[in-house]
């Protein structure tokens, strides 16, 4: 991974790319030409290719985000063992809240969508194409940008703007799952240097907070 030399003109065009593929994804769902779980994943695909053009197109080189094709199977299992560590860590912490009586519901208020096209739609979103876009948006590219400054400070503020557009309109005023999860994927990124790793977390976590919500 060369995350600090990511340029500002990448930057700036990432956040404009984004900026237009969501309008463009609203105004469509908007006059009903697309479901909105449709939408969301056509613009996160659409996203995703976007970001990967743009950076081979001004970085040169992909591995500047941390991927390559020699570390694909290295970074998949490392998510999965940091993935299975965090998880066991979170069951233990969750499993202590519920002994001392205070409910856990408000972190996993969600309903999986029961018709079957709607929830075929919600699974691609939430599970592939969602993680790997914001991957690569908000470690890759942002976080890549503000490590010039410093490690600490590139965690904490890319964590935040991963944390912004997540904020329910209902539940805790802080939400607590996206904060620790964008803390988690920043960490895991800097120390294993393969986006691979956040990306595999980030899906099987989002699988584990899909599967809870359908439970509690």
């Amino acid at each position: 991974m060369e995350a600090n030399e990511i340029k500002s003109g990448t930057l700036v065009i990432s956040v404009l790319g984004i900026a237009a593929i969501e309008l463009a994804a609203r105004v469509l769902i908007s006059r009903k030409i697309l479901a909105p779980m449709s939408g969301v994943g056509l613009a996160r695909v659409a996203e995703i290719f976007f970001l990967l053009a743009l950076i081979k197109f001004r970085e040169k080189r992909f591995s500047i985000i941390g991927l390559a094709s020699t570390t694909v199977y290295k970074g998949f299992k490392r998510g999965l063992i940091w993935s299975i560590s965090f998880g066991a860590g979170a069951a233990i912490v969750l499993f202590i809240i519920y002994l001392a009586g205070i409910k856990i519901s408000a972190l996993f208020g969600m309903r999986l969508p029961t018709e079957s096209s709607r929830l075929i739609a919600f699974l691609l979103a939430g599970l592939l194409v969602g993680p790997i876009a914001e991957e690569i948006f908000f470690r890759g590219i942002l976080y890549g940008f503000f490590r010039r400054w410093g490690i600490p400070f590139a965690v904490i503020l890319s964590t935040l703007l991963f944390v912004l557009p997540h904020a329910p309109s209902s539940g805790p005023a802080i939400p607590v799952t996206q904060l620790i999860g964008g803390i988690l994927f920043a960490v895991s990124y800097e120390i294993e240097k393969n986006l691979l790793v956040p990306i595999t977390i980030h899906s099987l976590g989002n699988l584990a907070i899909f599967t809870l919500a359908q439970m509690i």
